[in-house]
């Protein structure tokens, strides 16, 4: 089974193999017009896993390179369901992103939780079923850990840098993915609370599942824009009131990333969280018995333990 933390023979390979760090940051269209974000174009990026969402901005800010994937495509033109989270995530790591920033627009499921705040999630609960979730299957398994499912270093990174620029931001959540594309009834909205999750959306799962499997260090800054429908003081969740509170949002988490991109790019690979070498002790199959294409497929996302074998 995965350990938490990086052993001192895996972080030596990993560090002689590492380039500059590359930050990927996966979100809204809104958020890639910031100031000081230059030399960014939009660039096509195959994957062995078919189709990511769309182009990818690439860029560079405070001299680091960033690159900015649009989750439902420019124009929002792809449901939850029907995103390639494999390819995204398969794709970003063609790009050399090594850790990854997710803002995710969610409803609240605590009175505390206002429209508006950011939440730094630390937990997730998966209750989609209509995705691909893992890189890996017949001929060739792998078990990572999702005990501790996001970047401990990344969203430490995060919560400074928010606090930094007084953002209204919690530091702890449990996000609900569910399936979508519909809200949730009244019903599931108040077991989702009684359960004992914070916030509610559609799209972090699986795609935490397959940064962590990528060894990708990933985060998520959850938006909040609404109270689901639980809350009986308001008005029942639409998509018209989302885009409104959304656009606020979105200039708040420009002014985040200004904040937090020269501090988590400053920081060296791999990171004590153990995101950079989940796969170490993850591969159940034996070299002997995997499947040659699946293998050939796996190619960029096991480079690091298949060329190093026997971690």
């Amino acid at each position: 089974r995965s350990t938490q933390g990086v052993s001192s023979a895996a972080s030596d390979v990993y560090k002689r193999q590492v380039k500059k760090p590359v930050i990927g940051i996966i979100g809204g269209t809104g958020i890639y017009d910031i100031d000081g974000f230059e030399n960014a174009q939009w660039v096509k990026i195959e994957s062995a896993f078919g189709e990511p969402s769309d182009e990818f901005l690439i860029g560079d800010f405070a001299g680091y390179r960033l690159v900015f994937l649009p989750r439902h495509g420019r124009g929002h033109k792809i449901p939850p369901t029907e995103i390639n989270y494999r390819a995204n995530i398969e794709a970003l790591k063609r790009a050399g992103v090594d850790r990854i920033i997710s803002f995710s627009a969610v409803g609240s499921l605590r009175e505390d939780y206002k429209p508006g705040d950011f939440v730094i999630v630390d937990q997730y609960v998966d209750r989609t079923f209509a995705r691909e979730k893992s890189f890996f299957g017949t001929g060739f398994v792998a078990h990572v850990s999702m005990a501790d499912p996001v970047c401990t270093t990344t969203s430490e990174v995060i919560t400074k840098s928010a606090k930094s620029i007084t953002l209204n931001v919690h530091t702890s959540g449990t996000y609900l993915v569910m399936e979508g594309p519909q809200f949730s009834s009244r019903a599931e909205s108040n077991w989702y609370r009684s359960i004992g999750c914070d916030v509610i959306g559609m799209t972090n799962m699986p795609e935490a599942k397959l940064a962590r499997e990528a060894e990708m260090a990933y985060a998520t800054v959850a938006m909040v824009t609404d109270y689901d429908c639980w809350h009986q003081d308001h008005d029942d969740v639409n998509t018209a009131s989302i885009l409104e509170v959304l656009q606020n949002n979105s200039e708040h988490a420009k002014e985040l990333i200004k904040a937090l991109v020269p501090r988590l790019g400053a920081l060296q690979a791999p990171f004590e969280s153990g995101a950079h070498t989940s796969l170490e002790h993850a591969i159940a199959t034996v070299p002997e018995q995997r499947d040659p294409e699946l293998s050939a497929k796996l190619a960029v996302i096991t480079k690091r333990v298949i060329d190093n074998p026997g971690w």
